[in-house]
């Protein structure tokens, strides 16, 4: 059985968090090859950029000891709101596994942590989610409702929606 372990994200985990940011953005469909090209996207950026700046909260997860995936939440406001985005208080989800990750229960452990840690803090979290994406079953499982009258055309073309995870 593999070993699942967290820890908190820290500033030093920048450019980890620029690959799984890759992996959660689908940013290769677009033709891009390095998460380096996510840099120069805005609207991505922001998810990552200058990391550990007061209010993020993130975990790292790793099996057997190598950094599989992460889990961050960041308060994105006004004309920095990301996809996602829904009020002035509510963060904002980034989530990823690396693909020989997907199917171990790193990232409903992972997002579990971030949960819990997210609570005594924020209001809820909420997140943005392509409709084709598997991953919509663990948010719904975990509570997360999308956000009636969400539902947009993402960058790629394919409708996504928003969802959000609210404690009371």
């Amino acid at each position: 059985m593999e070993h699942i372990t967290l820890r908190p994200a820290v500033p030093a985990d920048e450019p980890f968090l620029w690959t799984m940011l890759f992996e959660a953005s689908h940013f290769g469909e677009s033709g891009a090859t390095s998460p380096d090209e996510l840099r120069s996207v805005p609207g991505l950026a922001h998810y990552v950029e200058n990391w550990g700046t007061t209010g993020d909260l993130g975990v790292i997860g790793s099996i057997d000891n190598k950094p599989l995936g992460a889990a961050w939440v960041r308060l994105l406001t006004g004309a920095n709101a990301g996809y996602g985005y829904i009020n002035d208080t509510t963060p904002e989800l980034a989530i990823a596994t690396a693909p020989e990750a997907r199917g171990t229960g790193l990232g409903t452990t992972m997002l579990t942590r971030l949960i819990d840690n997210a609570h005594p803090i924020h209001p809820g979290i909420t997140l943005s989610v392509r409709d084709s994406n598997p991953a919509r079953r663990l948010y719904e499982r975990l509570g997360f409702v999308e956000v009636p009258g969400s539902a947009t055309i993402n960058r790629v073309g394919t409708t996504s929606r928003t969802m959000v995870l609210r404690w009371n």
